[in-house]
């Protein structure tokens, strides 16, 4: 017997990289496998005037068991506590997946599941708005205990979400977030690498870091490691790219203070948001990439670059062992001196390069969405037989 399978979608066309690029990549590998279930997209922006949502829901490539719905509400509280509830009390669905904080008032009859792709604001309260904060700390505990399922990106969120709030670990179920390896590994003409070069006035040799720019992201001791890298190193050649958007919801101020500081303007380049066809020849044009991040419950970026045959030096973190394997370089994420170590070992070292490439390509090919969303139907499945 086929289900009603509702999906909380406010994320994709809204440039929030990783919960976007999560939801697009559930919802579009549903629409390749399930064409049995009903399911109902639910969404606060209207995809007749919002241009991003528009291209996005495009690319998705529904089919006709998929249902886009526009909920209009002054803000997301009143989504959340309001229109979303009421809507589904008139139309009910059997299932219905969400991020972090489920609706107010759900029906009884929806079983909820949840995701929940880290849980950094318990151990870094400090990079987070006290409104934000207050909201999380009160809500997330009442949502865990709401679902019939929480889904965590990886075994170490899993472990986190299961020691911090106490909860059953036959109620949390690990799934990994995917890559589009084929997208990212493809082979880009020349042509269209200029092109890309052009378009975000990219340098020749470059560092790449692409995601938020929070400071939870720690970007400021990559940017340190540029500087060591130019003093100490002798590569004043190599640049650092940032991509993101500078006018996001909490930038971190200490990025342009570290510019500033050690005066290293020419050396560090904002490309702003990347278009999402873009990226795989962003990745490619790059000579390294690097993930500072203090906490990260997984690391999409990392996969993509894995992917794009990039080295990666990234943060001595668990999660990120568990994601990269023995393909990156690690290095104290508090320690900009031994990321300008890596930094340097990764792309000047040619066997070492070459070796993470190798190991790289194999690792990522570990995580694709197809496998994510056959392990998330088999969820649903299950919690609505």
């Amino acid at each position: 017997m086929s289900m009603k399978i509702g999906i909380d979608i406010r994320p994709i066309g809204k440039k929030r990289t990783g919960d976007e690029a999560y939801f697009f990549g559930l919802v579009k590998n549903l629409a390749i496998i399930d064409k049995k279930n009903e399911y109902f997209l639910y969404t606060d922006c209207d995809p007749e005037q919002d241009f991003d949502l528009k291209k996005e829901i495009g690319r998705l490539e529904l089919g006709k068991n998929f249902k886009v719905i526009f909920l209009k509400s002054p803000n997301r509280f009143c989504w959340n506590a309001w229109v979303l509830p009421l809507c589904l009390r008139r139309n009910p669905v059997d299932i219905f997946h969400t991020q972090y904080i489920a609706p107010f008032w759900l029906p009884k009859k929806v079983k909820l599941v949840l995701t929940i792709h880290d849980i950094s604001f318990n151990f870094f309260p400090q990079f987070i708005k006290f409104s934000d904060l207050f909201f999380l700390r009160t809500l997330i505990p009442r949502s865990l205990k709401m679902a019939r399922m929480i889904i965590a990106v990886s075994e170490f969120t899993r472990q986190e979400i299961e020691k911090f709030y106490k909860i059953s670990a036959e109620k949390i179920a690990a799934v990994y977030n995917g890559a589009d390896f084929e997208r990212f590994n493809k082979r880009i003409n020349t042509r269209r690498m200029e092109e890309i070069r052009r378009k975000y006035k990219l340098p020749e040799k470059f560092v790449l870091y692409i995601g938020t720019l929070q400071p939870r992201k720690n970007i400021p001791v990559a940017i340190e490691a540029m500087g060591t890298l130019r003093d100490k190193h002798k590569m004043s050649g190599i640049r650092m790219v940032v991509a993101g958007n500078r006018k996001a919801h909490n930038f971190d101020p200490k990025i342009d203070k570290t510019i500033k500081n050690l005066q290293l303007g020419s050396e560090v380049v904002f490309s702003g948001w990347i278009d999402e066809d873009d990226k795989p020849a962003l990745f490619q044009l790059a000579d390294c990439f690097v993930f500072p991040s203090l906490y990260e419950g997984f690391g999409i970026p990392i996969v993509d670059a894995m992917a794009a045959g990039t080295p990666v030096v990234c943060s001595d973190i668990p999660v990120f062992r568990e994601i990269a394997g023995d393909a990156a370089l690690f290095s104290d994420p508090r320690d900009s001196g031994e990321y300008a170590k890596m930094i340097s070992k990764a792309i000047e070292d040619e066997e070492i390069k070459n070796n993470l490439i190798q190991k790289g390509l194999t690792q990522a090919k570990k995580f694709t969405w197809r496998g994510s969303a056959e392990k998330i139907l088999r969820i649903y499945e299950l919690i609505g037989e």
